[in-house]
């Protein structure tokens, strides 16, 4: 669904483009500097065309939002971009994305800086929807925050003051690797380690797990769907577990469980403000009863496992932007780097939208 947009009577300025290439499409938005959407959109990511093709409709694209919105090309001051996948962010390559097999070792961050001619940042997608929650959604009431994205994988992002973690050789932040589990029986993770978050809290390893249960000789209404050889989905389990099936709830609970292992060696390590929880695996959220068990559940085994002080205050919460964090947050990393590298509030504001 897309976004909710400002008039531009409404916003304020600077702005800033924030563009969120994915495997299956790239969405692109104007954004305000309070972090509100002045216009949106996307377009199918084609990537059997290379990546400097999809450089210059990102380009064309950014100046159909500009004249849509009746802005000049100087009210944009940055542009941020979020791509999947390895890269160097400090050179601003993306180097091998597994969803983007057309695109190899470009330099992707420069690339886009001379096409738009505007200055870029570059972030790894998951860390700039960090950023969007951080800015504009359940964060922004806090100084630093831990996202962690519950979907196929566990992806995340760490920001603290304005600064998203990197790390030294652009892998900072990939919080669903951190090993919960030394058994030598543990899970193996999607990247073949063994342990992982990703490997016990993904919607990938819920359905696992399921099946697991199952074909061992769990009782459960979700057993109809193997019988029938039909594919078991993160969602028929919520479905399941609501509905009252005892295995899904289990699944669901254990699931609150072993993310919360992970929820606290980050508290431990970082000792953030907040930890927001998002992705498409949010079991309905806050406003459901099941997103509500789930959210409980995690709180309780932090509230028994993290150090008291930390438990009080920390404030744990799902996130709000949905599939507008990306661009939302890679915006709001160009704002930051332009404040960052020393440029003025009152010198941003001198662009303005056209007469």
């Amino acid at each position: 669904m897309p976004p909710e947009s400002i008039t531009i009577e409404n916003a304020r300025p600077p702005f800033f483009a924030g563009v969120d290439v994915g495997g299956t499409s790239i969405k692109i938005g104007i954004v305000d500097d309070q972090g509100r959407t002045l216009c949106y959109t996307s377009f199918p990511m084609e990537d059997q065309k290379g990546p400097q093709y999809s450089v210059d409709r990102i380009r064309d694209t950014i100046n159909d939002l500009l004249h849509s919105s009746s802005l000049s090309a100087d009210a944009l001051v940055g542009v941020g971009l979020g791509t999947p996948g390895s890269m160097d962010v400090k050179r601003g390559y993306i180097l091998e994305p597994s969803n983007i097999p057309g695109w190899r070792h470009f330099p992707i961050r420069d690339a886009l800086a001379q096409a738009v001619g505007k200055s870029v940042v570059y972030a790894n997608d998951a860390n700039a929807a960090a950023f969007g929650e951080y800015w504009a959604g359940s964060g922004r009431k806090y100084n630093s925050i831990v996202m962690l994205t519950l979907g196929t994988g566990v992806g995340g992002g760490i920001i603290i003051g304005d600064v998203s973690i990197d790390g030294e050789n652009s892998h900072g932040s990939e919080v669903g690797h951190i090993p919960i589990d030394f058994s030598s029986t543990a899970r193996i993770c999607s990247c073949g380690k063994a342990g992982h978050l990703e490997a016990y809290a993904s919607a990938t390893a819920v359905v696992e797990r399921t099946t697991e249960q199952i074909k061992a000789g769990r009782v459960s209404s979700l057993s109809n769907v193997l019988i029938k050889n039909q594919k078991l989905t993160g969602l028929a389990i919520a479905e399941a577990a609501q509905a009252g099936d005892e295995l899904a709830m289990e699944i669901v609970m254990e699931t609150a469980d072993y993310l919360a292992r992970g929820v606290v060696v980050l508290m431990h390590t970082i000792d953030p403000s907040a930890v927001i929880l998002g992705g498409a695996m949010n079991f309905g959220g806050r406003n459901h009863p099941l997103g509500i068990k789930f959210l409980n559940r995690v709180r309780q085994y932090v509230d028994q496992q993290a150090f008291s002080i930390l438990a009080q205050r920390i404030m744990i919460d799902y996130a709000e932007l949905g599939g507008d964090a990306g661009y939302i947050g890679a915006a709001g990393l160009a704002r930051a780097g332009l404040t960052q590298a020393g440029l003025t509030q009152a010198g941003l504001t001198q662009a303005g939208c056209q007469q």
